[in-house]
């Protein structure tokens, strides 16, 4: 066989390293272009030496170049796994984080002690968080918010294809939407809009990374409308940048919120800032 135009799943992935990209992002193309997403690694490396057909390698070794470009592999291959949940995205909605999860893990437990707790999920983008919460709470009303259209239909899909009854609502926040809930929980855009690194993320929506001159401009909004959306003891639970927790939780101790504290991610980086609204005297 000629190895040139028909090289092994293992050359294949060799090439893609000298094209500088990460193995574990090499292996989920690969996995892609040669149609089993499900595989697994494992499955490449039992495969390693089947050779791939002259289509295939050439679809792989575009989307190489368009990973190396900086197109999320998300985009690429049309889907991410978030908290379990085998996701569809693409470029109407930001490419969830794993550290993400961190906000979700928060989430669930604020609401362990309830019995069909209320929840809002503002700037929805793909569903993730909202998705989330419903898989593992099947008596939450969860409703997912997002100002996108493009992106609700992103999250409707997902929910659709889940079977998961999560509601949804097109809104800037919390404007029109009803409460009370039990928790309040966003992702929203925080990075500041001069910030050097939004030009590594070009491919993703603006609008749901920038936030502003110094990146707060969403997070104070949603702190200054949850008090009137929130029950008494109620949380608001935000994920925001690296180097926010001691803003965020000074804007959430401003507006009243009591327990104010912050939560780290999977990089011990404290990645999500949340407080409760206080019973009222």
């Amino acid at each position: 066989m000629n190895n040139t135009t028909s090289p092994t799943l293992a050359q294949a992935l060799a090439q893609a390293h000298t094209l500088g990209l990460q193995r574990i992002d090499a292996q989920l193309l690969l996995l892609h272009a040669v149609g089993r997403p499900d595989a697994g690694r494992a499955w490449l490396l039992a495969h390693d030496t089947d050779a791939l057909d002259e289509t295939t390698h050439t679809q792989f070794i575009a989307l190489c170049q368009r990973r190396v470009a900086g197109e999320p592999v998300a985009y690429l291959t049309g889907r991410k796994e978030f908290y379990g949940l085998p996701l569809q995205v693409d470029a109407r909605v930001l490419d969830p984080r794993p550290d993400t999860e961190t906000l979700v893990d928060w989430a669930l437990e604020v609401i362990a002690p309830l019995t069909s707790p209320r929840v809002v999920d503002l700037g929805t983008g793909s569903g993730a968080i909202a998705l989330a919460l419903q898989s593992q709470r099947a008596d939450a009303q969860v409703l997912a918010v997002d100002a996108s259209a493009d992106a609700l239909a992103v999250a409707q899909a997902n929910a659709a294809r889940l079977g998961l009854p999560v509601q949804f609502q097109q809104a800037n926040w919390m404007v029109g939407v009803e409460g009370p809930f039990d928790a309040i929980v966003s992702n929203p855009p925080y990075i500041a809009s001069a910030d050097p690194h939004l030009a590594a993320l070009t491919h993703e929506p603006l609008q749901a990374l920038a936030s502003g001159a110094d990146g707060l401009e969403d997070i104070r909004a949603i702190v200054a409308q949850a008090p009137t959306h929130l029950r008494p003891d109620g949380w608001l639970l935000l994920e925001h940048g690296y180097d926010q927790a001691d803003a965020v939780q000074a804007l959430l101790a401003a507006q009243g919120f009591v327990r104010v504290q912050s939560r780290n991610d999977l990089a011990d980086i404290a990645r999500c800032t949340g407080g409760q609204w206080p019973t009222v005297k």
